[in-house]
């Protein structure tokens, strides 16, 4: 078996990569099959924490944070990786598909820190505006702030999805060893089955009521929540 798992995956091709391949792969694994999923399973899953007294207990900033940082996280590897691969020596550029699929991902990366920089301000009892009011892009719903959510959410998953595919064109390409395709593939089901797992326990909750509850004098709760299975809750849910 082990040595089965040894074996590249196409035994008639040789599996040698240079030292810049190699880590290219490895740096790309880390960003997209870990960190950045992980980040967006925390954001869908976890704006109101299991022992959090929602809604006496609203704006816990711990999965924002996490969020935050596992996504800078990514986007930092992902770049650093990009610097090694075109770097590396010898390197001859031309479109195949790993390329094509690896740039997009690249640039949807791109897209959704653009994005989040200019998402607009908070608003909110807990960041009033200059004025003494409670008027923000989030807090009110803004068209700029809708536009934001849609497609920061749109575009994320999408290039999670894009990136499980360009993984494994990487692997095909480098005719990586099968140990490196059985080991990813458990991982994207782990993935898979955590996702599922919390999506049925209805953990998605709405994200403007996670930070300022469920009180319909806020303005942001008369609106349809944005991306698919959000639900709203009431004062007398239990999480």
């Amino acid at each position: 078996m082990i040595e089965w798992l040894l074996l590249p995956i196409d035994p008639s091709r040789l599996h040698e990569v240079g030292f810049n391949v190699a880590w290219h792969g490895r740096l790309m694994v880390l960003a997209w099959a870990f960190l950045l999923p992980l980040g967006v399973i925390i954001a869908r899953f976890f704006k109101i924490m299991p022992r959090q007294d929602w809604p006496r207990e609203v704006d816990n900033l711990a999965w924002w944070r996490s969020h935050l940082y596992l996504q800078i996280s990514g986007g930092v590897v992902v770049l650093v990786a990009l610097v090694v691969i075109l770097t590396n020596p010898g390197r001859v550029f031309h479109l195949h598909l790993h390329a094509v699929l690896g740039w997009t991902v690249v640039v949807f990366c791109l897209f959704q820190f653009i994005a989040g920089i200019y998402r607009g301000s908070k608003g909110g009892p807990t960041e009033m505006a200059a004025d003494g009011s409670m008027h923000g892009d989030h807090y009110d719903m803004t068209t700029r702030r809708r536009v934001f959510e849609y497609f920061h959410k749109t575009v994320g998953y999408a290039a999670i999805l894009l990136a499980a595919v360009t993984i494994f064109t990487g692997l095909w390409d480098s005719n990586a060893p099968r140990w490196m395709w059985v080991g990813i593939a458990l991982w994207w089901c782990v993935l898979a089955v955590v996702f599922i797992r919390l999506q049925t326990k209805g953990r998605t909750v709405d994200t403007y009521q996670a930070i300022w509850g469920p009180d319909p004098v806020h303005p942001g709760n008369h609106m349809k929540p944005i991306g698919p299975g959000i639900r709203r809750l009431n004062e007398e849910a239990d999480e």
